[in-house]
């Protein structure tokens, strides 16, 4: 019993986990309604079979690989739609235009005044006098756009040239040379090995992280102990 119980439980996490995993990089509070409404059946749908014994696990594999399938189709169907997007997604909605607060637009929505505030907080603005713009987005977040006097001053606005800064690649992590990543370094696993030379290491083995800039500046720790 307690052996059907474990292994029902395991088919059924790692089919989930695969199925989440399916679905998109979408945090929780990044979803769209169906989406939501699709995680919420999946975990429910996983729990039952995996409860109850009784139940055969096909009772949950196949309606989970079911949602799966319909989670795929309709976001097939908003990438491709304008149309279907606003129906399953809906469309953003303005709630301060021109630093005026659309009162009809915040009843339309069913957000309440505080609730704006509470986000405009959030995103780190305090004063309402501000914003300019701010913008319900359809997975429920709210991006704003503040008053060009307020908003913080950029290389541009000072009229500054910037070079490209790109991305830091991690080369070496825990132990263990990113052998996948190390062409977009333009690295042999040989040149890594020198710069740890260079450094007093040995061997990657002793390295906690290791990464290396866009200029070729490295960055080296070793592990402790």
């Amino acid at each position: 019993m307690i052996i059907t119980v474990f292994t029902r439980t395991l088919i059924l996490y790692v089919l989930v986990v695969l199925v989440m995993r399916l679905m998109g990089k979408r945090q929780m509070g990044e979803l769209q309604p169906f989406e939501l409404v699709i995680t919420i059946m999946i975990s429910e749908l996983a729990a039952v079979p995996m409860q109850n014994t009784g139940v055969p696990l096909l009772n949950g594999i196949v309606p989970i690989l079911t949602l799966l399938f319909l989670q795929t189709l309709i976001t097939f169907g908003t990438l491709k739609s304008d149309m279907m997007k606003k129906l399953v997604c809906g469309s953003p909605t303005i709630l301060i235009a021109k630093g005026r607060v659309l009162e009809d637009a915040l009843r339309k929505t069913r957000y309440s005044l505080n609730d704006l505030m509470e986000q405009l907080r959030i995103k780190g603005y305090f004063n309402i006098h501000d914003i300019e713009y701010a913008i319900l987005e359809t997975d429920g977040d709210i991006s704003v756009i503040p008053k060009s006097q307020k908003r913080p001053v950029t290389p541009a606005d000072l009229g500054i040239q910037t070079k490209y800064e790109g991305l830091p690649i991690s080369v070496v992590v825990d132990g263990k040379v990113k052998k996948d990543v190390l062409k977009y370094a333009n690295l042999s696993e040989q040149e890594v090995l020198v710069e740890l030379k260079k450094r007093g290491i040995d061997t990657p083995e002793e390295v906690f992280f290791a990464c290396i800039d866009p200029e070729g500046n490295w960055f080296v720790q070793k592990k402790e102990g």
